[in-house]
């Protein structure tokens, strides 16, 4: 993983490579970023720029004997933990026992999420974590030397995922043998152990802009500039997401988002249930970029009503929809609608029943728009 093949976060490179170049590399980093915003990508790429055997201003080499090895994720001081489902009937008890799906998940999706990476897992529906025998495993490998580089490497993705039990690996992280550095990768500081984050160093990764996704696409996939736009607009910061939009087809029969909202507006049951009927039959990921971009109205709809017109990028009918919407929106109402598409999306995730989720739903925004109707 190079840095050259990591969207935005221009700042953050270079700071990292100016910590390499300068010698200043703190034993313990935290990489905080929200989901797709390339936080693994990120640390993958300074670990092999740390190990590059030809270093460049800008980059690793991506050549030397080092890079390739980190291309295929096999470098002997190169070390992963992540949440994931021990399973002792399977002889899955570390993260090393389930490496080579891990490696398949980062080579096919370097902005990797945790439902894409439990999907390359027999989860079911069992809660993932980072377990004390793992805990155990990384503190064996930690006390071994660097085998070819000068640093042995461990990046931890999701240090959100330990418990009580992470508490054994402070005494490794504080005082860590020689030439040993922790990368942490984090979406969430408040559920990570404060016994932890207070020993890391912060690198804060933003999410992406609107930009730098449109150009990403336009560039790397010959986008024209309105689909490239229009996927940046879904994705909202997430280059996961991005990528999911982009990889489905559009669909003739989600209809329009203004239509759906002014049927749950109205309040029309039989016409409620035969829209439910007819859209409950698109598959899951189609269903799901609709509802994130219903998120990105309502969200825009809120900016309109604070006065921040400047900040919305839509055009033509979108933005007439959104400046008429937005008199049915408030603070109140707004989070409501925003927390029901997101529940939406993570119910989808979990394969609900399409036609019973999206009726619920319907009637809940009919709730909500009347209760600013009246109000």
């Amino acid at each position: 993983m190079q840095f050259k093949d990591i969207v935005g976060n221009k700042t953050v490179k270079e700071q990292l490579i100016r910590s390499a170049a300068e010698n200043r590399i703190s034993h313990a980093q935290l990489f905080l970023g929200p989901e797709g915003s390339g936080s693994l990508a990120l640390a993958v790429a300074y670990a092999q720029y740390i190990a590059c055997e030809n270093k460049q201003a800008d980059d690793s080499c991506g050549e030397c004997s080092s890079c390739r090895k980190y291309t295929k994720l096999i470098h002997p001081d190169l070390h992963f933990s992540y949440p994931f489902i021990a399973n002792k009937t399977n002889k899955v008890e570390t993260c090393v026992d389930v490496i080579e799906e891990w490696r398949k998940a980062i080579a096919a999706e370097p902005y990797l999420t945790l439902n894409n990476w439990l999907g390359y897992l027999d989860v079911e529906n069992k809660q993932p974590n980072i377990n004390i025998a793992e805990c155990h495993s990384i503190i064996q490998k930690l006390s071994l030397k660097p085998f070819e580089s000068e640093f042995k490497v461990l990046i931890m993705w999701l240090p959100e995922f330990l418990g009580s039990e992470g508490n054994s690996l402070l005494k490794v992280i504080e005082e860590p043998s020689h030439k040993t550095l922790f990368l942490l990768v984090a979406e969430n500081r408040e559920q990570i152990l404060n016994t932890i984050l207070s020993r890391t160093q912060l690198i804060k990764i933003n999410k992406l802009s609107k930009n730098d996704i449109a150009d990403y696409f336009i560039e790397k996939f010959n986008c024209d500039k309105s689909k490239a736009g229009k996927i940046a607009y879904l994705a909202n910061g997430n280059m996961a997401t991005a990528l999911d939009v982009f990889n489905e087809e559009e669909s003739e029969e989600t209809g329009s988002f203004a239509d759906w909202m002014r049927l749950c507006y109205k309040g029309d049951g039989p016409a409620m249930v035969k829209w439910v009927e007819g859209f409950s039959k698109i598959g899951r990921e189609k269903q799901k970029n609709f509802l994130r971009y219903g998120l990105n109205i309502i969200r825009d709809c809120l900016l309109v009503n604070s006065n921040s017109n400047n900040l919305i990028h839509l055009e033509g009918a979108e933005l007439d929809f959104v400046q008429k919407f937005s008199n049915l929106i408030n603070l109140n109402n707004g989070g409501s609608l925003i927390r029901t598409f997101e529940e939406a999306i993570y119910h989808i995730e979990r394969n609900a029943n399409p036609k019973i989720l999206f009726l619920d739903v319907s009637l809940q925004i009919n709730r909500y728009l009347k209760q600013q109707s009246a109000a």
